[in-house]
């Protein structure tokens, strides 16, 4: 398709960590389009140094265009604030497309400020279910996707899902830019990371937890139980705490009275992927530690009972255990799978969705975009 008569305006809302690494992809590839003019908001949902401005100076990403510095609060009081400042900023900005990533709040509030003020909205990462709706990031998704024009699906069960939901226009399979850049950052990371030297542990001799999920941290028994578990396991385990956890963490004395829990802040993106590299197994409540851990070939225990990422159960690399400790302590003495692993699409995920919006939106070039003046932004 020909480019544009003008750069199409692209915004990008982005929030928490997951979100920051796949717009570092997104983001240098948009770059190189000379069609583009791309603007980076920044909604404030993960806010200190080591849960944000440390993947942008690692990812070497521009700085935000807005930072609406919303900050942190409970579910409705944090979309609530993340809306009230989205749509003048919006409105300011005036873009043709408004990108959105994944399933946290700065998704939704993202998705539905671009929809009343009637701006497009593409949803990379459309299509996932869990089927559990006590998860907050089970209803960002349902209703982002029911809102938004174009959907980047990271693979065929997202897209069958969206067809079961009615939504097959303007749906696009394209893989899944976590994927492509924690196998590019595996493959470049040296072969004795320094972190494995800080937090004395060795390659292929530790296990490495997350724990961050409201459904485990809001849960001071559910959290017990993983903490009992990640106790009994026969290695070293490394935690890198979770501002959420730490309350937790220090109440429950982890990483003290004499365990082998070796805990740390949160780490830098490409620390973090040197560490699943380097694991004998990986415990986590995160989505995207699942599906890297599936991407780098290294045994996961989810520490939920659902997944959205259900091709890495296949094989037995992801076992689903919740918090009970026997079912986690099960799940961690598997044998090592010996089936194949990952993602046949790696590589090309940013390419396929810059292909898609130019596809997409390039006749939008040929005009203004009206969509936030007159009467549709007054009618909000």
């Amino acid at each position: 398709m020909p480019a544009p008569s003008r750069r199409l305006r692209i915004a990008s809302v982005v929030g928490a960590r997951p979100q920051f690494i796949k717009a570092a992809v997104l983001c240098a590839e948009l770059e190189r389009r000379p069609w583009c003019e791309h603007v980076l908001i920044h909604t404030g949902q993960h806010y200190d140094y080591g849960m944000s401005q440390i993947f942008f100076d690692e990812l070497a990403m521009a700085a935000p265009a807005v930072c609406l510095e919303v900050g942190s609060g409970g579910h409705g009081e944090q979309t609530g604030e993340m809306l009230r400042r989205l749509e003048p900023a919006l409105r300011a900005l005036r873009p043709d497309v408004v990108l959105v990533f994944g399933d946290t709040n700065s998704t939704l509030a993202g998705a539905l400020a671009s929809v009343k003020l009637g701006l497009p909205v593409a949803h990379v990462e459309a299509g996932l279910r869990s089927f559990d709706r006590s998860m907050p990031e089970e209803i960002n998704r349902v209703v982002v996707d029911h809102v938004a024009s174009v959907h980047f699906a990271p693979n065929r069960r997202a897209v069958a899902q969206l067809a079961r939901e009615g939504i097959s226009e303007n749906v696009q399979e394209v893989g899944d830019l976590m994927v492509d850049l924690a196998v590019s950052t595996a493959a470049h990371a040296p072969e004795r990371a320094p972190i494995l030297d800080r937090l004395k542990v060795e390659r292929a001799a530790f296990a490495l937890a997350t724990v961050h999920r409201a459904a485990n941290t809001d849960d001071v028994d559910a959290f017990g139980r993983i903490v009992g578990a990640l106790r009994k396991l026969a290695l070293p385990v490394v935690f890198p705490v979770h501002p959420r956890s730490r309350a937790l963490a220090d109440a429950h004395g982890v990483g003290r009275y004499g365990d082998a829990i070796v805990t740390c802040d949160p780490v830098s993106y490409r620390e973090m992927i040197a560490l699943e590299r380097d694991a004998r197994m990986i415990l986590t409540d995160s989505g995207g530690v699942q599906k890297e851990a599936f991407a780098l070939g290294i045994p996961c225990v989810t520490l939920r009972s659902t997944t959205e990422w259900t091709e890495t159960l296949t094989g037995g690399w992801n076992v689903l255990a919740g918090t009970d400790e026997g079912a986690i302590l099960r799940a961690a003495s598997r044998p090592r799978p010996q089936a194949a692993h990952g993602y046949p699409s790696a590589g090309r995920c940013a390419q396929r969705v810059c292909d898609g919006l130019l596809d997409v939106y390039g006749t939008l070039g040929a005009e203004e975009p009206e969509q936030v003046n007159g009467a549709a932004a007054n009618a909000v």
